[in-house]
């Protein structure tokens, strides 16, 4: 616990980061459809976001190297700041589009400079538990920030100008710190040839489920407006989901622990084709309905992506963890990019429920590949496998994440 005291200014600086990005994700939907946004611009404004954040993925390093932490972690809170006033003075789509291609970057360059200090202040002894916290520190400030819709509303300015003070203040724990900066930042280099070589089904799993996330975390929002929902009940909506992504995370790891990883793949994918089904064909018009099926595919999709990790790190060799994991976040990464274009031009022929329709197809996809998978590999390679560890949910990984995580050491 010394330890995580010690650290607390990057915990907060994170921490006031996701209450941000929670709030500008969701805010931003729900007011673009308020505006009459086009069903494509909509979606294109999270391939946009996604686009920002691979790109920041790869590029921020360059100016960390450049300017040191502190600053550049400045500039990116900065330049976040800015971007979500301008969403405010620029309701435009393309205006919104545009921003959002800074939004993605700014956050995925903030969010890597913090995962590489933690990185750099942990050792062998407290690196999981230092995770740990930073996985919950994400999900927790997340949920609130998009909860915090439910009082702020979409109308006016009161929503943009929070976001805003929570991306500003986040400067200030870091730039107020007196730990020492940390050597040039830490991020684990990408391997796609071993990726594939090691685990197919990583692969497969990566860009399905970002497809997958992508679409409901940028247009499930749009769908509530559709039905009628409120702001307040469209924050509570995609928060019912997240909360039972994260509580799901555990008895889902604890089960991979113990059998075939790629049965659990399989089981969750086809739970969520299910779920998404009954969401695209039945339209509920019952609030009670929609918080039920939302939170059920929250809690049958978005463990997937931290189970394939795990099943990826059970086939690698010694020390490949890191660059593995760097490779599937990158993958996951365009998938996150491209599955909102699918889903809005499916929308714009077939209606708004179509997005579920992607979804559920792109999971129906990877429980088939999974079980192919089993067939060609009946056997799981590895049979000392490490104990399933829970990653940060949707979009808030890193390569640097990789780094971070105690399996990476």
């Amino acid at each position: 616990m010394g330890n995580i005291l010690k650290i607390q200014a990057l915990f907060l600086s994170s921490a006031l980061l996701m209450f941000g990005g929670g709030l500008q994700g969701l805010l931003l939907s729900v007011r673009g459809a308020e505006e009459g946004f086009s069903i494509l611009s909509l979606g294109l404004i999270g391939t946009g976001w996604s686009v920002g954040f691979v790109a920041g993925s790869i590029l921020v390093p360059m100016l960390v190297r450049r300017t040191g932490h502190i600053r550049a972690y400045s500039v990116m809170a900065a330049v976040g700041t800015i971007t979500i006033l301008l969403n405010l003075l620029w309701v435009s789509d393309t205006g919104w589009i545009l921003l959002r291609i800074f939004s993605g970057f700014c956050f995925s360059g903030a969010a890597m400079i913090v995962e590489s200090w933690l990185n750099e202040v942990s050792d062998n002894k407290n690196r999981g538990t230092i995770f740990s916290f930073y996985v919950m520190i994400n999900l927790a400030f997340s949920t609130l920030g998009q909860l915090s819709m439910s009082f702020t509303g979409t109308a006016g300015y009161l929503p943009f100008v929070i976001g805003a003070l929570a991306f500003i203040l986040a400067i200030l724990p870091t730039a107020m710190t007196t730990r020492q900066q940390p050597k040039p930042l830490a991020s684990a280099a990408m391997n796609f040839k071993l990726l594939f070589a090691t685990s197919p089904i990583a692969v497969m799993a990566s860009f399905s489920v970002g497809i997958a996330n992508g679409t409901f975390n940028t247009l499930a929002p749009v769908f509530g407006f559709f039905q009628g929902m409120d702001a307040t009940h469209i924050a509570q909506l995609m928060s019912s989901a997240l909360l039972m992504g994260a509580l799901s995370q555990v008895p889902f790891g604890k089960l991979s622990d113990i059998i075939d990883r790629r049965w659990v793949i399989t089981g969750t994918s086809i739970f969520a084709a299910i779920v998404a089904l009954v969401l695209a064909l039945l339209k509920p018009s019952e609030s009670w309905q929609l918080y039920l099926l939302f939170a059920l595919y929250g809690f049958s999709a978005f463990p997937i992506y931290s189970v394939a990790v795990a099943h990826a790190n059970d086939a690698a060799g010694i020390g490949d963890f890191g660059t593995i994991a760097a490779a599937m976040l990158f993958t996951f990464g365009c998938g996150l990019a491209i599955g909102p274009l699918i889903a809005a031009l499916s929308m714009n022929m077939f209606g708004a429920s179509a997005l579920f329709f992607v979804t559920a197809s792109f999971h129906a996809l990877l429980a088939a590949g999974a079980l192919i998978r089993m067939k060609v590999r009946p056997v799981e390679m590895g049979a000392d496998r490490e104990p399933f560890r829970a990653m940060p949910l949707d979009r808030n990984s890193t390569p640097a994440t990789a780094a971070l995580d105690p399996r990476a050491e």
